[in-house]
């Protein structure tokens, strides 16, 4: 089949949706952007995403562009416009620096976040690399005497992505979108939270799973716990010992919620003594020598200024240990080393180790200025124009210390009038035993983005998230998911595996 022919075949599937198209697919390759130029245009007919890939994409536009809101800036972006559209925008996010473009999610979400899941439900879709690539400069190396790319991988890319994006979608189309969502977790999150913040005009409705907004909080905390663990030889974790401390948490705390399952509802009400599991003798692979006692303390407990013994951070909540790799693994974090390294000292020699927890804390707030930080609680511009938030953070996330979305849920409670207020337009989910963005040993498969959607068309508030825990593609376990600060409570009766013997109930 020819090029034109799929082009007119495109063309008029469009106008039988009863949609006028006022520019057709390869003619957005001309249409004028401010600080914006559009690179491709092409149809692309209904096929795979790639040879040999499973999942199979509707006809649709696809429209690369470059965007340049500074003279330093050099921001690629696509969108992709679907022949059969439901009228909607739906923008994905980038985990850790970014530096790609998010057309899969790698397959570890819980919760389907890109574009190639957007596009497969008919929306018009979108995603950036806020900025530059990270197979040229990997890491935070972009940063590095290029303060203004900093700010588009901060904020600036994601907005300028979405005025462009809803341009285009209109150019094509004919009429604008009817509602823009935005759907990302992790890095993801904070952009949507950011997005939230700064720029509430830009979407109805947004899904922030696990966000790392508190940036610097995050990486201070990470390196807290990677100079305890490499305090010396004998502090350092072997990773055979993770599942030891896991079993002893499980041991100490799984019944406390009347259910064991090997899954904490509510860490918070789980006060484990990690020296439970002292040596009683020489070291060995069934327990901890002292060294090794005073880290696992340090993993859970918050980063503190040593001098106004201020909390800085979050530790890490019980249940997280099977995950501790990312942190207490034989190298540093390396989002955290990284930020310190070129945003902060801007110097990549830079030692994770001379970091001092209370003079390095206020210059590297002082450097970030709310450019990466998105901390701003007072979210009334967004929901008086209608928005609705829905955030997720699993409670085993081994990555982002998931009380950091319980303190940001609670500075938004105490910002903007009570509870009441903002609980009817922003809702925390908390998912016991799941792990960054997905995986974990508690039920971590859910659909987020169907109660966002159902709360901003319908008006139905999301009062529980059903979550299944699928073992080769079946359920095996059910459980509610509920809003913060309500937990799941077990009925006393009924299969404790399915959540319809399940409430929620405020602690």
């Amino acid at each position: 089949m020819t090029k034109s022919l799929i082009l007119f075949r495109l063309t008029c599937s469009i106008w039988a949706t009863g949609v006028s198209a006022q520019t057709p697919c390869e003619e957005l390759k001309s249409l004028s952007l401010l600080k914006a130029t559009i690179t491709e245009a092409a149809v692309v007919p209904a096929g795979p995403f790639r040879q040999g890939s499973a999942r199979e994409l509707p006809a649709h536009c696809r429209v690369a562009a470059v965007l340049t809101p500074s003279t330093d800036s050099h921001i690629k972006m696509e969108v992709w416009l679907p022949v059969a559209w439901n009228g909607k925008f739906q923008a994905v996010g980038n985990g850790g620096w970014a530096g790609r473009i998010t057309y899969t999610d790698g397959g570890n979400a819980s919760v389907a976040h890109s574009m190639v899941s957007a596009l497969g439900e008919h929306y018009a879709t979108a995603s950036t690399d806020t900025g530059h690539d990270a197979t040229v400069t990997p890491g935070a190396s972009f940063a590095l005497g290029h303060p203004e790319k900093l700010i588009d991988y901060g904020y600036r890319a994601i907005h300028e992505m979405t005025v462009q994006s809803k341009a285009i979608i209109t150019a094509f189309y004919g009429r604008a979108p009817r509602l823009s969502y935005w759907n990302s977790c992790s890095n993801g999150g904070r952009q949507g939270l950011m997005e939230a913040q700064r720029f509430p005009q830009d979407f109805d409705g947004i899904l922030a799973g696990a966000p790392a907004s508190n940036w610097t909080g995050r990486a201070i905390h990470a390196l807290w716990v990677a100079q305890a663990v490499h305090k010396h030889e004998a502090s350092y974790i072997p990773p055979a010992k993770y599942s030891l401390i896991h079993n002893a948490v499980l041991q100490a705390c799984d019944a406390i919620d009347g259910v064991k399952d090997g899954v904490l509802e509510d860490p918070l009400r789980c006060k484990f003594d990690p020296g439970v599991l002292l040596c009683k003798e020489a070291d060995g692979p069934g327990c901890l020598t002292a060294q090794q006692v005073e880290t696992v303390r340090k993993i859970y407990s918050p980063a503190i200024n040593p001098r106004t013994k201020q909390e800085i951070y979050p530790g890490l909540a019980p249940g997280s240990e099977l995950g501790w790799a990312t942190y207490a693994g034989p190298r540093p974090f390396a989002t955290a080393e990284d930020h310190f390294r070129f945003v902060v000292f801007k110097d990549p020699n830079w030692n994770y180790r001379t970091l001092n927890f209370e003079t390095d804390i206020a210059l590297a707030e002082r450097i970030d200025k709310g450019t990466i930080n998105a901390l701003d609680p007072n979210l009334n511009l967004f929901f008086r124009r209608g928005g609705k938030l829905l955030q997720y953070h699993g409670w085993s996330d081994p990555q982002i210390p998931p009380l950091h979305s319980v303190k940001y849920y609670k500075s938004a409670v105490d910002a903007m009038g009570g509870a009441d207020r903002v609980h009817a337009s922003y809702r925390l989910f908390m998912a016991p035993g799941m792990g960054h963005c997905g995986g974990g040993p508690g039920p971590n498969t859910f659909d987020a983005f169907g109660a966002l959607r159902e709360w901003v068309e319908e008006g139905k508030a999301p009062d529980q998230i059903v979550a299944s825990r699928l073992v080769n593609g079946t359920a095996v376990r059910t459980r509610p998911l509920c809003p913060y600060p309500q937990v799941a409570v077990y009925k006393k009766t009924g299969d404790t595996n399915d959540a319809a013997n399940f409430f929620c109930k405020a602690p």
